[in-house]
C-alpha cells in the first residue's frame, strides 16, 4: 500500500541536488508510487525573485502536500534560509516527516542532523529506495497514531531491513 499524498521534499539545492535527481530516477524505473514535489524548482521565479515571493511558492506546494522527506546532508543542518524555513513549515503543519540520510545511516546522525529535528517524532532512515517507499508506506500512519506527547527519533529495526532485503 503505497501512500497516496504528495510528498515534499527538502533539501540543500546547491549540494544535493543530485539526491533528488535519483529519487525522481527511482519513481520512473523502480515504479515508486509516490509523488512529490521539488522544492527547488521554481521555474517561473528568477534570480530577482524576493525571498517572500520565493516562500510564497513554497508554501503553496506544502498546501498539496501531507508529508515531507528532508535529505540530511554534510550541510543540511547549516542551512538557514529556506530549508530551516521549510522544515518550520512541516513542524507546524505536522506533517509526518521522514529524514533520508544521505550517509546511509539508518538511524539519526547527531552531527548532520538539522537543530530543529532532534527529539522529534521523526523517523531516520538510510537513502535507500526500498526502505524510502517503506517509510512512506507506514510512517504517515504510525505518526498519526502516535501518543501527541512522544518525542524522540525513530528508526526501522533490523528485521524491517531484512524483509526488504537491504
Amino acid at each position: 500500500m503505497s501512500y497516496r499524498n504528495k510528498t515534499y521534499v527538502i533539501f540543500d539545492g546547491d549540494n544535493d541536488i543530485w539526491a533528488y535527481a535519483y529519487m525522481k530516477g527511482w519513481k520512473q524505473s523502480e515504479h515508486i508510487e509516490f509523488d512529490f514535489h521539488d522544492a527547488h524548482d521554481l521555474r517561473p521565479l528568477t534570480d530577482r525573485a524576493s525571498e517572500q515571493t520565493v516562500r510564497e511558492r513554497l508554501h503553496q506546494r506544502f498546501s498539496n502536500s501531507k508529508q515531507a522527506i528532508v535529505l540530511i546532508g554534510e550541510s543540511t543542518r547549516n542551512l538557514y534560509k529556506f530549508v530551516r524555513w521549510e522544515i518550520e513549515t512541516a513542524i507546524e503543519l505536522d506533517f509526518p516527516i521522514i529524514g533520508v540520510n544521505l550517509n546511509g545511516s539508518p538511524k539519526d546522525d547527531a552531527e548532520l542532523c538539522p537543530p530543529l529535528l532532534r527529539g522529534r517524532y521523526v523517523v531516520h532512515i538510510p537513502f535507500k529506495a526500498k526502505i524510502i517507499q517503506f517509510a512512506l508506506d507506514h510512517f504517515p500512519d504510525e505518526y498519526v497514531k502516535r501518543n501527541v506527547t512522544a518525542g524522540g527519533n525513530r528508526h526501522y529495526n533490523d528485521s524491517v531491513y531484512t524483509r526488504l532485503g537491504l
